[in-house]
């Protein structure tokens, strides 16, 4: 008989190919989160002639509403019935929204100022609904093809693979083609909804034989599986913590073509700055996978907020040292954002198998919704702190017809948005993090409270 610590095999082997295309995936998780963050405000602020606090509301209104939307498409997942399974409809039903919304957030009329921000506030809620139709199930699949806690950091590490590369596609090659002009931005906008529109078919049909283990009845209600998902002590600081270093992200990516234009006096350093943190993403992933075995995923979460920190704080002294100083500040929270990428969504994961244990219902969707919720809105809340902080520092709205020059406090602002700001931010997830107390050993102990029918969901 087993140990009380391990009550019973877990259900391991996904196979590779699924492995590899529902990694492929991340191509759009990444692509929609990497170039509206990085991109969307200056393409108001500079492009458009938006206000800069204007814009900011305009990047953050519709991500708000994925509070709303993220979570319904999680109840809806959850209770899908077809012979694609609970979660694949949905990533077909996104592929059918989000790449065309996406094109006409860039590719819109000429319009600038008050009428530009409608256009493209309201674009831009259509795509934040076609994201979450596709990225809240997509999320919630994990946890339904493996029940072993080590292997699911391994079947992330292959999403946080592609996730790198996309965030490097996005990040370096979309600011070269949108460059400071309307018509650039419309090619991009076009080019990369094509690129979406291939990642979410390719994780739909990759997909296919992907294993579906643990299989347990999904709530009744949203407002039962919410009220469940606030009983969860170990998904709520996990929330949090992951709240806190996608908040900081998103305020780092809003404010690097700042950066780059008013602090590096280069506009193309926006894609060398995204080339130094996406370099560490890709080749320290075995790493953090070792680290987390080794310090289990706790401590490795530490360490990864703590350097994201780290890196953004000493970007302060830019203005001293220059622009290979500030490359390489970028190199160390480009480490840290590689272990946060992937084991914040790993330890998801976990939660999601252990409610499922414990209460022996079907809420990943639910708690997948919620969190892709709270994420969506934190990332482009992210962008209204950095437009609030250079209005703050009476940064100046143009077109490119119209260039004007920013004032000293306005460049200040610039780099305390991207430094100060952002690590402040690291170091709340830090702490959040120490209150995480979900391990292998606590999930693995776990025991069903409603009879046998959880009882599948621990194999």
């Amino acid at each position: 008989m087993s140990s009380p610590a391990t009550p019973a095999q877990p259900v391991s082997g996904v196979p590779l190919g699924v492995r590899i295309w529902y990694g492929v995936g991340s191509f759009c998780t990444a692509t929609f989160n990497t170039i509206p963050g990085l991109l969307l405000l200056i393409y108001m602020t500079n492009v458009l002639a938006v206000p800069a606090f204007l814009a900011g509301v305009v990047v953050f209104l519709p991500k708000a509403w994925d509070l709303v939307i993220n979570t319904l498409v999680g109840q809806w997942s959850d209770k899908t019935r077809s012979k694609w399974g609970p979660r694949r409809p949905w990533l077909l039903a996104g592929a059918a929204v989000l790449p065309l919304a996406y094109a006409l957030t860039f590719s819109g009329p000429p319009l600038t100022g008050v009428p530009a921000a409608l256009f493209v506030g309201l674009a831009f809620l259509l795509a934040a609904t076609g994201f979450a139709f596709y990225e809240v199930p997509y999320k919630a699949m994990p946890a339904e093809m493996t029940t072993d806690y080590h292997e699911r950091t391994t079947l992330l590490q292959w999403r946080m693979i592609f996730i790198a590369a996309a965030i490097g596609l996005s990040g370096v090659l979309a600011p070269i083609i949108a460059g400071d002009s309307l018509a650039g931005y419309r090619s991009m906008g076009i080019i990369f909804a094509l690129i979406l529109l291939a990642s979410m078919l390719a994780s739909f049909f990759g997909t296919a034989r992907a294993p579906v283990v643990g299989q347990v009845e999904p709530e009744g209600s949203l407002k039962a599986q919410i009220a469940a998902a606030r009983t969860s002590k170990p998904f709520l600081w996990l929330l949090g913590l992951s709240c806190a270093q996608t908040l900081a992200a998103g305020v780092m990516l809003a404010g690097a073509p700042y950066f780059a234009a008013y602090t590096l006096k280069d506009t193309g350093a926006s894609s060398t700055l995204f080339a130094a943190l996406v370099g560490p993403m890709l080749v320290t992933m075995p790493l953090w996978v070792w680290l987390a075995k080794k310090l289990d995923k706790k401590g490795a979460m530490v360490l990864s907020g703590s350097l994201f920190a780290s890196g953004a704080l000493l970007a302060v002294g830019t203005p001293v040292f220059g622009s290979l100083y500030a490359h390489l500040c970028v190199v160390v929270v480009g480490v840290g954002y590689a272990g946060l990428t992937l084991l914040q969504f790993s330890m998801l994961a976990d939660v999601i198998a252990h409610d499922g244990t414990t209460s022996g219902k079907r809420r990943g969707g639910v708690f997948t919704g919620l969190w892709t919720a709270a994420e969506s809105a934190v990332a482009a809340f992210g962008a209204l702190i950095y437009g609030s902080t250079i209005a703050a520092g009476g940064f100046i709205s143009s077109d490119p017809a119209h260039p004007v020059s920013q004032p000293d406090s306005a460049n200040t602002a610039v780099i305390i948005g991207l430094t100060i700001v952002p690590a402040v931010i690291a170091l709340s997830g830090v702490y959040m993090t120490l209150k995480y107390d979900l391990d292998a050993r606590k999930l693995a102990s776990a025991t069903p409270l409603l009879g046998g029918e959880g009882a599948t969901a621990s194999g």
